[in-house]
């Protein structure tokens, strides 16, 4: 069965050229060697003490929270691994494999691989914007009773000089909608999952909830880890803004998460950090996918800017039925990987199917 499922995962990124390293044997980037369990992870007093800047232990939460989860995911289709938290492990994989997980500075060795492969260094923006989509999640997870049945008491290791940017137990004073998001996404599970309606709607229901929360949080790191991003080369810093500024996009269209679509999508992404010598689409030693990309995500920021924020505002007008967010994942996945796609089309496209609502 990990055969088949690794095989499928790994035809899907040929097929956009692999650029990207997403996954290893089928699964997130040492995913088989993060904890599955709360009681494999270090404990002190009956206290689960996690370290999130252990790369192992980040993906421990997201192996715990998919594991809780996956029982109220049968509606998202009939794959193994369609539950739509995949995105996340994914996400870190290649962070961490693309060097974005190293300090910027150079300060320390944290994170290179030479010497300190699982470690994510606290000056690394694209780890501190990961913080808020691994612990603010699994703190909700824990306070709904998904993850650790109500018991579970867990202590995130916070260093004294990065207090006040981070929370120990819960994130509702620091980030209240967040976590109040992630919360109410965990605890309406079950209830869904067992609700009367079809699995298509049980499925939307699903992905709103989830990309309600994912953006939450993502607004919460793009204030609290805002510094971090200017210790960056221009190229990446614009990469990172619109990186962030495409959640909006994936997540008013309800992209399903599982693994296997978000392999595909994540392929094209920058396989390393972006230098000052970087000018997408012209980078020599980056795929003509990965070049694609970046163009993209440069396009449809530019594009937002020069609208002054209404690209963003009619896209999000425009997903406002199941049919509608179809519609609009055809559209991403036109841009992404069809090189024919006249982006000038855009907003025809979106005018149209916003007089449809």
């Amino acid at each position: 069965m990990h055969f088949s499922r690794a095989a499928v995962v790994f035809a899907l990124v040929v097929t956009v050229c692999r650029a990207a390293v997403v996954i290893e044997n089928g699964f997130p980037i040492l995913w088989e060697k993060a904890p599955a369990l709360l009681s494999e992870l270090p404990q002190a007093d009956g206290v689960v003490k996690l370290d999130p800047w252990d790369y192992l232990q980040r993906m421990a939460m997201y192996r715990l929270m998919i594991n809780a989860s996956n029982p109220y995911m049968s509606s998202m289709g009939p794959g193994a691994n369609e539950n739509p938290l995949w995105a996340l492990p994914l996400q870190l994989g290649w962070k961490l494999r693309s060097g974005r997980l190293v300090d910027p500075t150079g300060v320390n060795t944290c994170g290179q691989e030479s010497s300190s492969p699982v470690c994510i260094a606290t000056n690394s923006w694209w780890g501190c914007v990961n913080y808020y989509l691994s612990v603010v999640p699994f703190l909700a997870a824990v306070e709904a009773g998904v993850v650790g049945d109500g018991q579970a008491k867990i202590e995130i290791q916070v260093p004294a000089e990065l207090a006040t940017n981070y929370c120990s137990n819960t994130c509702s004073i620091t980030h209240p909608d967040a976590m109040s998001k992630w919360v109410k996404f965990f605890q309406s599970l079950k209830t869904i999952s067992e609700s009367e309606v079809t699995d298509d709607e049980k499925k939307d229901q699903i992905l709103g909830l989830m990309w309600s929360a994912e953006l939450a949080s993502l607004d919460s790191a793009a204030n609290t880890c805002a510094d971090k991003r200017t210790l960056y080369s221009k190229p990446e810093q614009s990469f990172s803004e619109s990186w962030l500024s495409s959640a909006q996009y994936v997540g008013a269209a309800h992209f399903p998460s599982g693994m296997e679509k978000t392999v595909q999508f994540m392929a094209p992404l920058p396989s390393r950090v972006l230098q000052e010598t970087d000018s997408p689409p012209n980078i020599a030693d980056l795929s003509t996918e990965e070049n694609h990309t970046l163009y993209i995500f440069g396009w449809m920021t530019t594009a937002n800017k020069l609208l002054g924020g209404s690209l963003t505002s009619m896209w999000q007008r425009a997903m406002c039925s199941s049919a509608a967010r179809e519609k609009g994942r055809t559209l991403l996945n036109d841009l992404l990987f069809n090189p024919q796609f006249a982006t000038s089309s855009m907003l025809s496209i979106l005018t149209e199917m916003i007089t449809k609502c």
